[in-house]
């Protein structure tokens, strides 16, 4: 009887210190348009979720175009988005500058939440080449990872506003300064596509920038910088591989394949901005674009020794955390 009562406190006990640090069991949600599942837009699933839980809430998403702006607060942690595939699952929207709304409130998909992972979906806006900055996902969430999805737009597409972000076999398609933001970002084995942009404009593929002296930056490692279809047959337009947003600015290029839309020069200048404080790199890279002799003077060549500061293991913390979302990836240079 004494340890039956023992036994009785101690679960008590548990129950109430798993509730105290909100611990859920893993919840999840169908969200289809035909009505099929629990809801019918990622919106209702999000307000659905748990606050402040430590456990997965999967919100699986079925085929379709869902024409909706969504955001994942701060308070919804580890939510985690499964298409049916990004060519059957797409979340679209087409708000931009041009029409008087702010560059981060164009999002079609805002994430502010940690641990968020989508798998398998697209994030597009529509908005068109010429309606200026039309962003489609911003993250300015803690160890958030995207596999196998696809960010479409023209300029600004993908906004790594602030955290630290990682993206795997995803496809990136824009113009001018098409993955920007401040985070530390590192993109593995994905696609990255420069469109045709306006008339007369260059492609600048990323825009990282700080105004202080902090580790963050954006890395491509074994990817592939090419030209989508509409600029193939363009070659005439020029495609850098980024310029600095702010004085300070960190983007690395590493172990990729370039093709040949990347500008000799690699980079480009920001007017207005220093260049003393910009770390832009390239390690091993191949392909026709990858030759660094007519690169401008302030970009540097790296060795092997310099480049294990940006991989997985040094960079986001990769050790500490990705094994966690289920997503391929590699720690260190390969």
């Amino acid at each position: 009887m004494e340890k039956q009562s023992i036994l009785i406190y101690v679960c008590i006990v548990f129950s109430l210190v798993s509730a105290l640090r909100g611990v859920y069991p893993q919840q999840n949600f169908i969200v289809a348009k035909d009505g099929s599942g629990n809801f019918t837009t990622i919106s209702q699933a999000i307000s659905a979720a748990p606050s402040h839980s430590q456990k997965i809430t999967l919100i699986r998403i079925r085929a379709g175009v869902y024409n909706e702006y969504v955001f994942v607060p701060d308070d919804k942690i580890n939510l985690h988005f499964v298409g049916d595939g990004a060519d059957r699952t797409t979340i679209s929207g087409n708000r931009s500058k041009s029409t008087g709304v702010p560059t981060y409130k164009t999002a079609t998909v805002r994430i502010s939440g940690r641990g968020f992972v989508a798998k398998e979906v697209t994030f597009e806006n529509t908005a068109g080449v010429n309606m200026n900055q039309s962003v489609a996902v911003t993250i300015e969430g803690f160890y958030c990872a995207f596999y196998r999805c696809r960010f479409i737009g023209y300029q600004d597409t993908l906004y790594v506003w602030k955290g630290i972000q990682f993206f795997r076999d995803c496809n990136i398609y824009g113009t001018v300064d098409f993955i920007f933001g401040y985070s530390r970002a590192l993109f593995q084995n994905c696609n990255v596509y420069a469109r045709r942009p306006q008339q007369g404009q260059s492609n600048t593929i990323t825009a990282q920038g700080r105004s202080t002296k902090e580790l963050s930056g954006i890395v491509m490692q074994n990817c592939t910088i090419a030209a989508a279809p509409d600029l193939q047959p363009s070659f005439n337009v020029r495609t850098y591989l980024g310029r600095p947003w702010k004085d300070h600015s960190t983007t690395v290029v590493m172990q990729s394949f370039l093709d040949d839309l990347i500008a000799p020069r690699g980079w480009l200048e920001w007017p207005g901005h220093r260049l003393d404080n910009v770390y832009y790199a390239e390690y091993s890279n191949r392909g026709p674009g990858a030759n660094t002799s007519s690169r401008v003077k302030w970009s540097r060549k790296i060795n092997g020794t310099e480049a294990k500061s940006f991989t997985a293991r040094a960079f986001i913390e990769g050790e500490k955390w990705l094994a966690s979302t289920g997503i391929p990836h590699f720690l260190d240079l390969l």
